[in-house]
């Protein structure tokens, strides 16, 4: 599955329900090459726009449940909800 695949899929927190966004970055172990983290778009603040940055939601790789064929579910508590 390619990155602009996972891009297509909404991410939904299976605990409550919630839809998080759709994946807009990835996060990688460069010695392994392995997928560590999805992240997906943080709250929308102002100042950011501003700055030119971005802000996400990290989701580690054990949290994601299942990918499936539009949508990626995820298992965060509220404290898990950390924004880069």
């Amino acid at each position: 599955m390619s990155l602009s695949e996972l891009r297509t899929k909404d991410v939904i927190n299976t605990l409550d329900g919630k839809r998080l966004g759709k994946v807009m970055d990835l996060e990688f172990d460069a010695a392994t090459g392995c997928i560590e983290a999805l992240v997906v778009p943080g709250e929308f603040k102002v100042s950011n726009v501003f700055k030119g940055e971005k802000s996400g939601i990290v989701i580690p790789w054990q949290r994601i449940c299942k990918i499936g064929e539009n949508v990626i579910l995820v298992q965060l508590e509220p404290f898990d909800l950390c924004e880069e």
